[in-house]
This record gives C-alpha cells, structure tokens and sequence, in this order.
C-alpha cells in the first residue's frame, strides 16, 4: 500500500486547507483510513478517520466542527477539510491506512504534509 499525501502549506487563523491523501497498491474495500498529525515536541495524535465502504467517519475532539473527511473511491483518495484554522492545528499530518483502525500502532503511512498557522 503507498499513500500519497498533498495538500499542506502556510495559511493564517480562521483560513482553510484541504488534505489529499491518493491511494495505491491494492483496493481499499473494508480498510479504514484517515490522518494522524504530529506537532514539535509532541506524540503523534489521531485527527480522523473513515470507512472506505460506507464512508463512516470519526473525528477527534479537537477537530470535531471543523474538519471533514471524505472519500473518493473512484479516485482512491481521501480528503481532509480543515476550516478554521487555529495555530495549535500546525503540524506534520499524516495519512494512515489500516484493515482495522486508525491510530498511532495503523499498518501503513505516507510520508506527510506539513500545516502551519500563523497567528
């Protein structure tokens, strides 16, 4: 599996951003993927995540309200739409798939794209 992800830059407070994450390798049916996100000097965290059939999604409390994930399927890609922005939101994020859940120990990683908010 290799995941491609794209989307990041440095954009102000209250701005927006989207993710792209495309996927390859082999299909997705029945995985889970989403994106992590590691901040300096922090532990990786979990930001979302969602089921590639159904489209299921589950968000961290952090982002609940203001990110949203989605999925292309005839794409292969999944997205992540950041609105409201804040500067806590700044880290590398990662996009993460797995056949069972998406979290810190999930089988396979991209490579990152950084997110920087300025104040």
């Amino acid at each position: 599996v290799q995941l491609q992800a794209s989307g990041g830059g440095l954009v102000q407070t209250g701005d927006s951003l989207t993710l792209s994450c495309v996927t390859s390798g082999r299909t997705m049916t029945n995985w889970r993927l989403g994106w992590l996100r590691q901040a300096p000097g922090k532990e990786r965290e979990f930001v979302a995540s969602i089921t590639w059939n159904l489209g299921t999604s589950n968000y961290a409390d952090h982002v609940k309200g203001r990110f949203t994930i989605s999925r292309d399927r005839a794409k292969n890609t999944i997205y992540l739409q950041m609105n409201g922005l804040k500067p806590e939101d700044t880290a590398l994020y990662y996009c993460v798939a797995d056949p069972l859940a998406i979290n810190t120990q999930s089988r396979y990683w991209g490579q990152g794209t950084q997110v920087t908010v300025s104040s």
